[in-house]
């Protein structure tokens, strides 16, 4: 998937997943000075069918993994939402060192499953409560499951 990669537009994403991936996935590995652990996401693009990467909070429960659209509380969604909604099947994984094909699917509604994984991301990253507070838009949560 990395013979046609884009990289990001926004310096920060880039710069850390430049960082992760040249140091094998040992370096990196937590977002920016929160030191709370990242996995990177690859992924097609859905409209201009390049790879895409960027990372998400590490939100794993029995090797299965939580990907949330925070984007900060933004109320929309960020731009790679759209890439693992269109292409759910082209995804890849890397949780430090390993790097993985992983199927992703999306939670609809308020479900149990939904509320147990969103209750995973807030105590992995406690500031998405703040950003689900911060929107009117139900955040999305994905998860991730080996392919």
């Amino acid at each position: 998937m990395d013979d046609d990669y884009l990289p990001s537009t926004w310096d920060w994403v880039r710069d850390q997943v430049e960082l992760y991936e040249s140091s094998g996935g040992t370096e990196g590995l937590t977002l920016m000075d929160t030191g709370l652990p990242v996995v990177v996401l690859t992924m097609r693009g859905h409209k201009s069918g390049k790879t895409r990467k960027a990372p998400v909070m590490r939100v794993e429960h029995d090797g299965e993994y939580a990907i949330v659209a925070s984007k900060g509380g933004d109320p929309h969604n960020p731009g790679w939402y759209w890439n693992l909604r269109a292409r759910p099947d082209e995804v890849e994984l890397q949780d430090g060192p390993k790097r993985f094909a992983v199927t992703v699917r999306e939670l609809e509604g308020e479900g149990d499953e939904r509320r147990q994984w969103w209750e995973r991301a807030v105590a992995a990253y406690p500031p998405y409560e703040e950003y689900q507070a911060a929107t009117e838009r139900l955040i999305p949560v994905f998860v991730a499951s080996r392919a």
